[in-house]
């Protein structure tokens, strides 16, 4: 303990900033205390929060816990390298006004606990244990281990002599940030239920949204201003269009950039192809049928609570453009001009190329170099709040998916204490898996990309089973089943495939044959090949549906927009009003801004 005790003393961080973190942390503590200590030992408590939820905690809940590790590293690293190209997948900020108006009103009156449960209900039991099972695999390679790496990674950025050895064991500032992250994080979750994430989370978005902002304004202070980093980022980093319609293809569908390279070899950032089509498949799945996400709004009174908490969360979504990858830029223009020489060391090699994998440290770097002490210390805490609440979040929706898919349905006859107890050991379970995983994160081209590449491989046969199976009642169980079992499969070969090719250390010479069939799949750009698992997924699933009895109507009745009642439709209407239209409308015009002003 004196190792790591003395190590502390030498990072970046001054007595303000320890007490201003402090702070941070009596106040979260405190108030996850005084939720515990409301909550009730019931399963409609522990994992729905009573369905109690007001629209504010629900939309700064939803923001929170989208809003972690991918973003403050992942997404800020993006802007260092490719400028706005990823803010496309922050501008989905319309997906949530699709989850207000689209699909709220059927997931509030269905009165279920998990999507899957609901995709029971439409189609089959199969198709329950099938989902269940698809997005316990997506939050430990995704939500969970990206969660625990990205602690790591901000610990290293800020405390970077940090060490603690304990006899043979010897844990650096990664390690050391990683388990940290997770056992306060653990802590309330477990104890505390859905109640607990979604208080703690209004907190730490406002805590989050404030601090992020401070790094943007000192960073641009430090740099000189808005047009400086236009001017030393240049047109291209500007140019939100270019990963759309890039040069040489604005009159042509055409998806190669590079004259003479095939389509499916064709592996450079963000072709417009894939921007077009798998961003929003990918964007909607996670904003209108993911767990993780849909929780929150499942935790509200009513519908109105909910579309309200809905369309908050939209407004929300629409900062982290502004606040980690226009910080991510600045940071860039910092090294590039020089003005911060600690940062230029680190993000440019000796040859002056920029190196890729020390950009996933430029915020963090922002947070260390630029930011004036006690400041220091709220923006970290808003870092901290930010990989605390996403993993919260998985965590609660993690133990929600096991215990009420997977235990209850083996054990009916447990208790509801029982149930609690079961929901608070699945979460440790998968955070094992999660740490075990994080080498293969370390592995790949950047934080956010792995993550974009994963969720792109199993988003679509979950986009597919829900959209058409309320759009188009003809389609049944046996469809749903096979769609969500072909393109499971295809998604989990492709990370077969890919995995170790990631594991540079375990497999420092590994490659495939050039031309080789394996070689061609690993080479696909990964949104072409969500794409193709898409189209598979919607085939599959309307032709098994139409050689297959139909599903009986009067059992899916109220679950597809041709099986509603008019009762149905007049209590949806009478729970919004001009206001929300109103709101709705403005975070569309919001987002139109977003891209006519980067145009490059």
């Amino acid at each position: 303990m004196q190792t790591m005790q003395l190590m502390l003393g030498q990072g970046v961080f001054g007595m303000a900033d320890w007490l201003a973190l402090a702070a941070y942390f009596a106040i979260l503590l405190g108030l996850a205390w005084w939720v515990i200590l409301k909550a009730k030992d019931t399963t409609d408590d522990y994992f729905l929060a009573g369905r109690n939820l007001g629209w504010f905690i629900v939309g700064a809940s939803v923001f929170a816990s989208n809003i972690g590790s991918e973003h403050l590293v992942g997404l800020a690293g993006s802007g260092c390298t490719d400028g706005v190209a990823m803010a496309h997948y922050e501008l989905h900020a319309w997906c949530l006004l699709v989850l207000a108006w689209v699909f709220v009103p059927f997931y509030m009156r269905s009165r279920v606990f998990t999507m899957p449960e609901f995709l029971e209900r439409r189609f089959s039991e199969s198709s329950r244990w099938v989902l269940s099972l698809i997005s316990l695999v997506a939050y430990i390679l995704t939500k969970i281990a990206v969660g625990i790496f990205a602690g790591g990674v901000v610990f290293g950025a800020l405390l970077p002599e940090l060490r603690l050895d304990l006899g043979p064991l010897h844990l650096d500032s990664f390690w050391i940030g990683s388990i940290l992250v997770i056992v306060f994080t653990g802590l309330y979750t477990v104890l505390g239920g859905l109640r607990a994430v979604a208080y703690t989370e209004a907190l730490q978005t406002i805590i989050l949204i404030c601090g992020s902002a401070l790094v943007t304004i000192f960073g641009l202070q430090a740099l000189g201003g808005w047009e400086e980093l236009r001017r030393i980022a240049g047109s291209e980093m500007f140019n939100l269009w270019k990963p759309l319609v890039p040069a040489g293809v604005e009159g042509t569908w055409a998806p190669v950039r590079e004259p003479g390279r095939m389509a499916w070899y064709f592996n450079d950032n963000y072709p417009w192809l894939g921007m077009l089509f798998c961003a929003p498949i990918v964007g909607l799945w996670y904003w209108c049928t993911d767990q993780y996400i849909v929780q929150r709004v499942l935790g509200a009174p009513n519908e109105r609570q909910a579309r309200r908490g809905s369309i908050c969360a939209a407004f929300f979504k629409l900062l982290p453009v502004f606040i980690f990858i226009i910080p991510g830029m600045i940071a860039f223009a910092l090294a590039t001009s020089g003005k911060v020489p600690a940062m230029q060391q680190a993000l440019f090699t000796a040859d002056g190329q920029l190196a890729r994998d020390e950009c996933q440290k430029a915020f963090p770097m922002l947070v260390a170099t630029v930011l004036p002490a006690g400041i220091r210390g709220v923006v970290v805490a808003g870092l901290l709040a930010a990989l605390m609440s996403s993993l919260s979040g998985v965590f609660n929706a993690s133990s929600t998916l096991f215990t009420m898919d997977f235990y209850n349905k083996l054990r009916p006859g447990a208790s509801q204490h029982q149930l609690v107890w079961i929901g608070r050991v699945a979460t440790t379970v998968m955070v094992v898996i999660g740490l075990l995983w994080i080498p293969v994160i370390q592995g790949g081209k950047g934080l956010y990309d792995y993550l974009q590449g994963v969720q792109a491989y199993l988003a679509p046969p979950i986009f597919v089973v829900f959209f058409l199976g309320v759009f188009l009642k003809r389609l049944n169980g046996k469809g749903c089943l096979a769609a969500l079992i072909v393109g499971f499969a295809m998604g989990l070969f492709r990370l077969a495939v890919d995995t170790p090719i990631k594991l540079k250390s375990v497999f420092p010479d590994f490659k495939y044959a050039e031309g080789s069939f394996l070689w061609i799949v690993n080479n696909i750009y990964f949104q072409y090949y969500s794409v193709l698992i898409f189209l598979t997924c919607a085939v599959v699933m309307i032709v098994v549906s139409y050689v297959t009895a139909p599903p009986s109507y009067e059992k899916i009745k109220g679950l597809t927009f041709a099986t509603l009642t008019a009762e149905d439709r007049r209590m949806s209407r009478l729970s919004w009003t001009k206001t929300d239209v109103i709101f709705t409308l403005v975070v569309l015009g919001l987002i139109t801004i977003a891209y006519i002003y980067f145009r490059g």
